[in-house]
């Protein structure tokens, strides 16, 4: 019955998710409308009708994709699906993740979320930061190509997400240099994601600093369950050591192979709370004989409540835990 529930972060979204968890469960639209009443925008209509151009701005993309995994984080409770043992999240996700471990009330979560994106776009200049995918190198090699790409400038390995898969972030130039210095180190594939703002890489310490401000606003409680950061994969409990994990992992890297070994440490099966497969995927290459699953429309949802009542009932609560934005 041990389950640990993961929460994706940005590059999940796409026009028309959550329709088919809509149809069925009044519980979604309601979470929508719950977090457009926050913003004053209509996240519902933006995530079934687009513009895609509006969606993927990070100041929307944040909030519509910490509403879509609370919502449905609501839609397996109201199920029956079993409370996780601990949860995780990947960048965005970690937020989403506190909101459904109740340390993190929802609407003032949107609201922070919506500031987050807004100040990691305005942290960097259009076209001045860029992100890269690096495929088929070990993490170290990955890490001396960006120290001889930088040539005083930043780029670094923000994302380790699986073996052989690190995503680069960091100003343009530096990350151009790496990635044709990572193709002539080996590797299989190295690609330029669609998205202009370096996260998790230490040109976002400014809006670190103005993201805790607004941080020092919320009141934040322990977590109910097990939470484990993505930032430094292990558990956090006192709510101003979580406060100040927040604020940290905006320019820290996100460090997802580490943080799935540790949640399996907790929980032999892992479900991704939210739409898309990404985790999932990722989840699988990093430890092939772990049970994972995901929560994409009604089938899998039911299927996901079937596995979990027959799953492993042997990890311990209280063990050590020793996408890209």
């Amino acid at each position: 019955m041990t389950v640990a529930l993961v929460f994706p972060g940005q590059g999940s979204q796409s026009l028309g998710m959550m329709a088919a968890l809509a149809a069925r469960y009044t519980a979604v639209p309601q979470c929508f409308e719950q977090a457009s009443g926050v913003l004053g925008v209509d996240l519902w209509r933006l995530v079934s009708e687009g513009p895609a151009e509006r969606l993927n701005m990070t100041e929307f993309t944040q909030p519509v994709m910490l509403t879509a995994g609370v919502a449905t984080w609501r839609v397996w409770r109201e199920q029956g699906g079993s409370p996780p043992a601990v949860v995780s999240g990947h960048s965005l996700g970690e937020f989403t993740a506190l909101v459904c471990a109740e340390a993190l009330p929802f609407e003032p979560a949107v609201a922070l979320v919506h500031e987050r994106g807004r100040l990691m776009q305005q942290a960097v200049s259009a076209g001045a930061g860029a992100m890269a995918a690096v495929l088929g190198l070990a993490d170290a090699e990955v890490e001396a190509t960006c120290a001889e790409a930088a040539q005083g400038q930043i780029v670094e390995a923000v994302n380790y997400n699986a073996p052989g898969q690190v995503v680069i972030a960091g100003d343009t130039a530096a990350v151009e240099r790496a990635m044709r210095l990572a193709a002539a180190r080996g590797a299989k594939r190295t690609l330029r994601l669609p998205v202009s703002v370096p996260a998790h890489s230490s040109l976002l310490r400014g809006a670190a600093q103005e993201l805790q401000h607004k941080l020092g606003s919320i009141a934040l409680a322990p977590p109910r369950c097990r939470y484990v950061s993505a930032m430094d994969a292990a558990a956090h409990s006192d709510p101003e050591d979580i406060r100040a994990t927040l604020v940290r992992q905006l320019a820290s890297p996100v460090r997802w192979t580490d943080t799935v070994r540790a949640l399996l440490a907790v929980a032999p099966t892992l479900i991704e709370c939210g739409p898309g497969k990404v985790l999932t995927a990722l989840n699988r290459r990093i430890e092939r004989t772990a049970r994972c699953l995901s929560l994409e429309d009604p089938e899998s949802i039911a299927a996901a409540v079937s596995a979990a009542e027959g799953a492993d009932p042997g990890g311990d609560t209280a063990a050590s835990g020793a996408a890209h934005a």
